[in-house]
């Protein structure tokens, strides 16, 4: 076991917010504590000394980056790259985010295809961890409709409404039912979501809720759908695999990095009647959607706390090694 570090986490996210950064912040500060490190989340570095320093998000926490470099030369430095990082910040952003990607001892990635999306340069130090998620009990579900839910904020990335759109294409004759949680990120997006739910009886957004109505919601759907456009490898997509919701999800490395590259429920990114298909065909194919149920349960394992826990524990030895 490592010896007990001090350790500065740094993320672009507000204490009070509820966006991935935070949650993800959260919950790395409870788990590196339980592993007998002192751990320190701020938002931005204020030149306090630690040992080791991890940075959530390149380009966001890039200023904490350099300044620690130049601060504690030699202190290990690890970068968990999001994936607007990844998929966005690398073309948007290309000094600041390389930089902190350079200056990192370690980067870590969220799902298995990470690798192909950053620099050969940095691949070396690239480690995968996957996020742990809390158990969730199933329960049986609704016989009056098949559920559907969606998980994820209102925003450009999530593509939010793709399902709300593709259950339209369905005939009436099919009994289906999209329940949609997550905060807008302002009250356009709240708007065209009121919008929707007049215009779409099958489909109701109850915006953001407790992570308790998260799982509630879970254990009895039916089916998952990711339809975001990027992603760095959701954590909710995590939780419905290891609670073994069949899923159906944009074929993004985001999420094929976790499902695997051989997933079948999938659909072009974007294509409405592509989703509207597939959300079809587990609807009417009961093979179908047990062959996705089991995919994902084989899948679970890679969530566990011990898992991740164990990862933690052994990339700290591996950037501390020469302190």
């Amino acid at each position: 076991m490592t010896r007990p570090l001090t350790i500065t986490l740094v993320t672009p996210a507000r204490a009070a917010s509820r966006s991935g950064n935070q949650v993800t912040a959260d919950r790395w500060q409870g788990l590196l504590t339980g592993l007998g490190h002192h751990v320190k989340v701020v938002t931005a570095y204020d030149g306090t000394s630690a040992d080791v320093l991890i940075a959530i998000h390149a380009w966001r926490s890039g200023e904490a980056v350099t300044r620690f470099a130049q601060d504690q030369p030699g202190k290990p430095i690890i970068v968990c790259l999001s994936g607007t990082d990844i998929y966005a910040y690398q073309a948007s952003h290309p000094e600041a985010t390389h930089s902190s990607m350079t200056a990192a001892t370690a980067l870590v990635g969220l799902h298995d295809l990470v690798a192909r999306s950053i620099p050969v340069c940095t691949q070396a130090k690239l480690r995968i961890i996957h996020q742990s998620v809390a158990p969730v009990v199933r329960r049986p579900p609704a016989t009056d409709a098949f559920d559907v839910c969606v998980i994820g904020h209102l925003r450009e990335e999530k593509d939010p409404f793709r399902t709300a759109q593709a259950v339209r294409l369905l005939p009436p004759s099919i009994p289906i039912r999209i329940t949609h949680i997550g905060a807008a990120i302002d009250a356009s997006w709240a708007k065209r979501a009121e919008q929707e739910m007049s215009d779409n009886p099958r489909y109701r957004w109850l915006g953001e809720v407790p992570a308790a109505s998260v799982a509630d919601l879970l254990a009895a759907t039916r089916l998952m759908v990711l339809s975001s456009v990027s992603e760095g490898g959701a954590n909710v997509l995590g939780e419905a695999i290891a609670a073994g919701v069949p899923v159906i999800v944009s074929a993004i490395e985001g999420s094929l990095g976790l499902l695997g590259t051989d997933y079948p429920g999938t659909y072009p990114t974007g294509d409405t009647q592509a989703l509207a298909d597939q959300v079809r065909r587990t609807i009417e194919d009961p093979a179908f959607l047990a062959d996705l149920t089991a995919r994902c349960v084989a899948r679970a394992p890679l969530f566990t706390p011990q898992r991740e826990r164990a990862a933690w524990e052994a990339l700290l030895a591996e950037v501390t090694a020469a302190l």
